[in-house]
């Protein structure tokens, strides 16, 4: 791997050197004279021996690449509503894991201690080391339903993650990736087997907003097309950043977009606080946030929500009946109040059906 100055980085990128393993067949293609093409991300990354590929945490060694295995940095049982899933059983938890790395480098990343390890000298987060089994038992143990790979960008240890699903999928848990989407067609159909869940950010809609991330808006967009056609269940997150992305044209072609996907999709425009390389910018108001939400629903989406500012909009976290206008699913942040919906999905008060995971996979379909 490419040496670094620092020696703590140093010392951080060889221990995580030791916890990998070959890449799957699926995401490495084998190139002259001992490179490797990467296809776990949008990045293609041809990575000649010795080099790692833009993420740093996949590496060639003598011509094979080398992928994170072993171990977790986060490891911890959140709410499904905080991921966020809110068509995904409400109220449930969900088991969440999370390595080190990103393909990225957004500058207001709220994750970046994890995801900028081995990019950024600031971030000391490290390696703790553990099996799939005994990290999916921490979920059995506790009752939850739901195990998702998030908090470093799961497409990078997309190899890791399915080796935890395989366990969990064992179990009867739903499991899923959180992803800033840009992956490829490989890295989805790798996935789709064992995993039935992907929350996705569309970062903006102009191509110098991705650009200002790294990487390319319509890969991101191919992705969301292509989840959806190959029956992931999706949920789409914009993190609404004042004077980044927030400009009228910019959340209308957003939303645009998301509808032609399916009017169905449920989009979350969530607030922004100042944090890492952003931490002059102003944060998020209720007021941008319901400016953003009233574009989605004249684009024709039914599902908008908003975030990060519990009870401060009035039903922004709820979900509602497209058919009668009927609460069904009332939210404080991450809290459900109360929940209509039985397993069937249906609204109780027209029957019209809301999409989404209501039950897990062989409960029978009067069981809560």
């Amino acid at each position: 791997m490419a040496k670094t100055r620092d020696p703590a980085v140093e010392s951080l990128a060889a221990a995580l050197a030791r916890r990998t393993r070959e890449a799957a067949p699926e995401l490495a293609l084998a190139l002259p004279d001992g490179r490797v093409r990467c296809v776990a991300c949008g990045h293609r990354c041809v990575v000649p021996p010795g080099l790692e590929g833009v993420c740093r945490v996949r590496f060639n060694r003598d011509g094979r690449l080398r992928v994170p295995t072993g171990y977790v940095s986060g490891l911890q049982i959140d709410p499904i509503e905080k991921k966020p899933f809110f068509h995904v059983l409400p109220g449930s938890e969900a088991l969440s894991f999370g390595m080190l790395g990103c393909d990225l480098h957004c500058p207001y990343c709220q994750n970046w201690l994890t995801s900028q390890t081995l990019r950024d000298e600031a971030s000391r987060a490290g390696p703790r080391d553990v099996d799939a089994r005994t990290l999916v038992d921490t979920g059995e143990r506790a009752g939850t339903p739901v195990v998702v790979s998030t908090y470093n960008e799961p497409l990078i240890t997309a190899e890791w993650a399915v080796e935890v699903f395989g366990e969990a999928r064992a179990r009867g848990m739903l499991c899923g990736f959180v992803s800033n989407g840009n992956a490829t067609p490989e890295a989805l159909r790798y996935l789709r087997p064992w995993a039935e869940l992907y929350k996705i950010d569309l970062k903006g809609f102009r191509p110098e907003t991705y650009r200002a991330v790294g990487a390319r808006l319509e890969a991101v967009l191919d992705t969301i097309r292509a989840a959806h056609e190959l029956g992931f269940w999706v949920e789409v997150v914009t993190l609404v950043v004042p004077g980044f992305n927030d400009s009228r044209e910019e959340l209308e072609g957003t939303a645009a977009f998301l509808a032609s996907v399916s009017e169905e999709l449920p989009w979350h425009v969530t607030a922004f606080h100042a944090d890492y390389h952003m931490a002059s910018t102003r944060d998020t108001t209720s007021a941008d946030l319901a400016r953003a939400a009233a574009i989605g629903r004249a684009a024709g989406l039914r599902y908008v929500y908003a975030g990060n500012r519990p009870g401060a909009l009035d039903g922004g976290e709820d979900t509602r009946c497209p058919g009668c206008a009927g609460t069904l699913v009332r939210r404080h942040g991450f809290t459900v109040l109360e929940n209509r919906l039985g397993p069937d999905g249906a609204c109780p008060d027209c029957r019209t059906a809301i999409p989404g995971i209501w039950r897990v996979a062989g409960t029978p379909p009067g069981a809560r």
